[in-house]
């Protein structure tokens, strides 16, 4: 065989690996979301009050091809099964990545949130992408869909006192305010939803739990070499899932959808359904 020929082939072969290497990436992309659960015991949990359900949700990141309003949409009725009593929102609803094959409206983008149904609320925290987007524009969508946006701002749903704290990453984040409209609300359970997991370290209290999202628990993350960011200034400290940090719990989740390019490797889109309740 000549040398030319030779090469050629095992050009054409390291295409064909290329494009089924992107295949696998893209579908891993657009896969249901796995359903992570824990239980967090609140040492103060009021008397008799039952157990409460959050669902935590982030980076939907709707734009096409992989995260069109459509499957958004799906996936919405497929965790209404799941019947939680709040959910939270952990930011960056929509996308502008460049590879983007189409950018929707701030209505058309959260839409589908509206159709999430619970007894206390779904409450909202906006994310870096948001911040880039148009934030009026999706702040006014969400509200007209009876969604409650909390922007360094807190409330109270049920036995919670939820503080949303802004996006981090661009500069928006106020936590001093947000537990200060915290304390404002009286006696209750605190939990906090914000984007970007970064803002923890800055609390100098406890509360019951963190719910955010913003790494996408890396989103690329090769074997050996891990992932190649977790776009944090404190590295791999709140890379994902499951966190205790100083005693403060904390939940950081890989999201629905993508940023910069529509694939996903050895990080499969999640949310959290996460009990609170009373200690044992």
């Amino acid at each position: 065989m000549k040398p030319r020929r030779r090469w050629r082939r095992w050009l054409a072969l390291l295409a064909l690996l290329g494009v089924a290497l992107l295949a696998k990436g893209y579908w891993n992309a657009t896969r249901d979301p796995i359903v992570r659960t824990a239980t967090v015991a609140v040492a103060d949990w009021p008397a008799g009050q039952a157990p409460i359900k959050l669902l935590l949700l982030s980076d939907a990141h709707v734009a096409g091809p992989d995260m069109p309003p459509e499957r958004l949409a799906r996936i919405v009725g497929e965790l209404n099964a799941l019947k939680p009593d709040v959910v939270l929102v952990a930011g960056d609803l929509v996308s502008e990545k460049r590879l983007a094959t189409h950018i929707y409206s701030a209505d058309e983008a959260v839409a589908p949130l509206g159709k999430l149904k619970t007894p206390l609320g779904v409450v909202v925290a906006p994310g870096n992408h948001d911040h880039w987007f148009e934030p009026d524009a999706l702040r006014g969508a969400l509200e007209r869909q009876g969604l409650r946006v909390l922007q360094n701002e807190a409330a109270r749903l049920g036995p919670l006192i939820v503080g949303g704290v802004d996006d981090d990453f661009t500069g928006h984040a106020d936590v001093p305010k947000t537990l200060a409209a915290m304390d404002a609300l009286g006696p209750g359970v605190p939990v906090v939803v914000t984007h970007s997991p970064d803002v923890v370290p800055g609390f100098g209290r406890r509360v019951a739990a963190v719910f955010s999202g913003h790494t996408h628990c890396g989103q690329i993350r090769f074997p050996i070499v891990g992932a190649l960011s977790y776009v944090s200034r404190y590295g791999d400290r709140f890379a994902c899932g499951d966190i205790e940090d100083g005693g403060q719990r904390v939940f950081v989740g890989a999201g629905l959808g993508t940023s910069v390019v529509p694939l996903r490797f050895n990080t499969p889109p999640d949310v959290w359904l996460v009990t609170l309740g009373p200690a044992v």
